[in-house]
Formats: C-alpha cells, sequence, structure tokens
C-alpha cells in the first residue's frame, strides 16, 4: 500500500516540480488522443474469508483502449478527461490448499473515467517530445471467472461489478508528424490500479473451505475479496491538437560584438586664448561622435592643452591651465550635442606641457593649441 501511494505521490510532484533546464511543449487549446495496446496485470492477492480460501489470482496479457480529451495551456502543462477500459481473461487461482495447475476461464473487464494532469517537455529535439503525469479518477470491475482445481476437489465461480476509485502514473513520449500539422504519434506506459479491497460475488464446490480449511465435499457462496489491483499498459495511438502552436523561429544568426577598434585620435585645434570651436574644429568632433558609434569603447579621453604664451610665471601657467580645461569641456558638451553619452567622457587639462611641437617659454604655436579626443 506505500509503495503504491509513494508512487502516486513522485509522479505528482515531479508533475510540478519541472527541471529547468528543460523547456516545455507549448500544445495550446483543445486536443483529442485515442491510444491502445496491451494489459499486463500483477497476481492479485485474494483475502481468506469464512467461505472461500485464500490465494493468489494470475491473468492472462490483455487488451487496453484509451480516449482522452484535453486542453493545452500552452506553458507545457494540460489537463485532460479520459475514458478507459481493460480486458484481462483469466488464468488460474494459486493456493495453498489448492493442488498446484488447474483450469483458468473467463475474464475480467475494467473501465473508468479519469482526470489527468501532464507536463510536456521540450528537450531539443523537433521530432520528440518526452511528457510525464499522473490522473486520479473512479472505475469498475466486472469478474465472471471460473477455476477448477486439476483433481477437481474445488471449483470456484465469480462474477459481479465492483466500483472504486482510481489513479495511475503516466510516461509517454510524442513524436509530431511533420505532414500534419498537430498531429502527433504517441506511445505510453502506464501504472493504474484500484483501490481495495474489491469485492464480487463468488460460489464454490468442492473439499476446500475458508481460511484454507479442509471440509466435507458441499457448496459454498458468498463474497470474495481481492486486495491488490496493480496493472501496466504499453500502449500506442494518436493526438491531435486543433489549435497547434505555430512552429519555432529558425534561430537567430549569431551576433559578433565588433572587434575592439585601435586607439583612436582627433585633433581639434583653437584660435589664440580661445576655447570656442570653429566651423572646422566643429567638423572634427562631429566625425569623431560619427565614429564611436561604430567601434567599441569603454572610455573617451578629451584632454585640453594650451602654448607658452601669456603671462610669464607662475600666474600664466595657472591661467593657461584653466584655459586648457575650457577647451576640453567645450569639446566635451559638443559631443554630447552630437550624441555621445556623457558618461564616456572623461575631461583633463594640461596647460602648456606635453606640447605637439616643443617651444621655448612665451611662444605662439598654433598647434599647441589643442584639445585630443582619444578612443580606449
Amino acid at each position: 500500500m506505500k509503495l503504491r501511494y509513494g508512487f502516486l505521490a513522485g509522479t505528482l510532484l515531479s508533475t510540478l516540480a519541472v527541471p529547468s533546464a528543460l523547456r516545455a511543449q507549448p500544445v495550446q487549446g483543445l486536443y483529442v488522443s485515442g491510444e491502445g495496446g496491451a494489459s499486463f496485470n500483477q497476481d492479485q492477492f485474494v483475502r481468506s474469508s469464512p467461505m472461500f480460501p485464500n490465494g493468489h489470482d494470475s491473468w492472462k496479457t490483455g487488451t487496453a483502449g484509451i480516449g482522452s480529451v484535453g486542453w493545452g495551456l500552452g506553458n507545457g502543462f494540460r489537463v485532460e478527461v479520459e475514458g478507459n477500459y481493460r480486458n484481462l481473461d483469466y488464468k488460474r487461482f494459486s493456493s495453498s490448499a489448492v493442488e498446484p495447475g488447474g483450469r483458468g476461464d473467463g475474464r475480467r473487464q475494467t473501465y473508468g473515467v479519469m482526470a489527468n494532469a501532464l507536463f510536456d517537455l521540450d528537450i531539443g529535439k523537433s521530432w520528440l517530445f518526452p511528457y510525464f503525469g499522473a490522473g486520479i479518477g473512479y472505475g469498475w470491475t466486472a469478474m465472471n471467472t471460473s477455476f477448477t482445481a486439476p483433481d477437481n476437489s474445488f471449483t470456484q465461480h465469480v462474477g459481479g461489478t465492483f466500483g472504486n476509485f482510481t489513479y495511475q502514473g503516466i510516461f509517454g513520449l510524442s513524436f509530431p508528424v511533420p505532414w500534419v500539422v498537430g498531429l502527433s504519434a504517441i506511445t505510453e506506459y502506464r501504472f493504474w490500479t484500484m483501490l481495495g479491497p474489491q469485492s464480487h460475488g463468488a460460489t464454490a464446490i468442492g473439499t476446500v473451505g475458508g481460511y484454507n480449511a479442509s471440509k466435507p465435499y458441499g457448496f459454498a457462496s458468498g463474497n470474495r475479496d481481492s486486495v491488490t489491483d496493480f496493472n501496466h499498459s504499453l500502449m500506442i495511438g494518436l493526438r491531435y491538437e486543433f489549435n497547434p502552436a505555430p512552429p519555432p523561429l529558425p534561430p537567430a544568426p549569431p551576433v559578433t560584438a565588433p572587434a575592439p577598434a585601435a586607439t583612436r585620435t582627433y585633433m581639434v585645434f583653437f584660435d589664440w586664448d580661445r576655447s570656442d570651436l570653429t566651423e572646422r574644429a566643429r567638423a572634427i568632433v562631429s566625425s569623431a561622435a560619427q565614429a564611436s558609434s561604430h567601434t567599441t569603447l569603454t572610455k573617451i579621453s578629451v584632454s585640453g592643452y594650451t602654448d607658452s604664451s601669456g603671462i610669464p610665471g607662475p600666474r600664466g601657467e595657472r591661467y593657461n591651465m584653466k584655459l586648457s580645461i575650457r577647451r576640453a569641456e567645450t569639446v566635451k558638451a559638443e559631443l554630447i550635442r552630437d550624441g555621445v553619452p556623457g558618461n564616456t567622457i572623461d575631461i583633463h587639462g594640461y596647460g602648456e606641457s606635453n606640447p605637439l611641437v616643443p617651444t621655448g617659454p612665451n611662444t605662439c604655436e598654433a598647434q599647441n593649441r589643442r584639445v585630443e579626443i582619444v578612443f580606449r
């Protein structure tokens, strides 16, 4: 009993806890499915009673058929209602009180309805989608079987219909049919069980009585209970979606980041003792701004300089330092107006140090009155 409930609990939990590495197959809207295949029942334990011995019922391989109507939620989850039918021929009754062997005849039929919750997986294969789930419902078992021991010491007939709650676990594979949109071939394994004990009417003739005791040859009638009912089914079928999801778009080509450009420098020149831009200077700044949009950048360095002309001594040096900073600020403002983000621009002022053309003190040199724009 614990094994049955543990299986159901594990299946339900795994339905909800889907591995994040796997993606959902987006089944959307209404669908129908039908399938059929082989049904295998484990031996059922028959409980002792005052009228009949205990033992095990054995069954031959039978058939199973299932039809479902469901709704896909578009995120991998599906819910459905199914109708099911299983048919198995009787093989034999085995008991320590009955000589081994004997002949069984007749069959049992089970049928019912179930509500299932399932999850479809996308494992990256367009032709294969595994899925799993669980269901609960109600079913009926109709029995019409007979058994005769090899020495004719015990003959029994079981009949009637018993109903109870059922549950199942499901694992399947879906194979989309490429030439019919919305159609998929499916193959499934299902574990199904009905809660017990299941009670059916029975009659018996012979020298074996209740609790496996011997008795005078005679007739007995009453209820016969089977405690376990574990069924395994292997099936194939078809599923059709009325509103299939569109096929996935082809993967986008990989985006290759532009290779970092080599360090690039632009020179902007100024008139003597001025920090405003000439038309020629604005054109150079505009070219630098356009180039920045096509280059992988981390920072733009804007550095201002002056020539050595001016008031001699420390006072003149301080003046030239401030002038170089104003020139750098002017170029930064122009770059921002041309669309360059301000947070990528660093400014520096170097005054009359680092001349482009070496000169003596108090010398006017046009190439030293400049701002350098450097891409890094």
